[in-house]
């Protein structure tokens, strides 16, 4: 019996003109993934970086505040203790006690000022170590795209997710 020859060379590059087709498929999958996460983080290093400002200038503002309220603390303490001199007042009566009482609440405001000043600085800390994980989590992203190495992308998604972990703090 004469055995029927099939030309398989035609068939072998057949299949590996198929086999790179898939590859070049998957690459670009995988090219698209990176691409859109690394949208996304630059989003997230956004809105992170525009509420660390907010923060920032927050506690700015508030600590001027205490500033302002603790001068006229000591504004209303050298009064008094003029107004005393001068009058001879002694430390009971009651125009002191109202005084004593006055700036009592003017150094409670700005004890509160000062607090709230901590808060918002403690809440820019945290949002701007978000927005420099996902600076960090971009960046080996590009560096996985140009390389063509995927450990590199899974370790930036481990970077942004830490920093995202950071954002969601710094929100709450």
């Amino acid at each position: 019996m004469d055995e029927i020859e099939v030309p398989t060379e035609h068939l072998h590059e057949a299949i590996n003109e198929k086999a790179e087709e898939l590859s070049r498929e998957k690459e670009n999958r995988w090219t698209l993934f990176v691409a859109i996460s690394t949208a996304i983080m630059a989003v997230l290093a956004a809105l992170a970086a525009l509420f660390a400002g907010h923060h920032s200038n927050e506690a700015v503002i508030l600590q001027i505040k205490a500033s302002d309220q603790w001068a006229y603390y000591q504004a209303k303490g050298i009064k008094a203790e003029i107004r005393n001199i001068e009058t001879h007042e002694n430390v009971g009566t009651r125009s002191s006690q109202a005084t004593l009482l006055e700036a009592e609440n003017i150094k409670t405001t700005a004890e509160k000022y000062e607090q709230q000043s901590e808060a918002h600085l403690k809440r820019h800390i945290t949002l701007s170590s978000a927005v420099t994980f996902l600076q960090v989590a971009i960046a080996v992203s590009a560096i996985s795209i140009i390389t063509r190495r995927r450990f590199l992308w899974y370790g930036g998604m481990i970077v942004a997710g830490i920093g995202s972990v950071y954002f969601i703090i710094g929100l709450l």
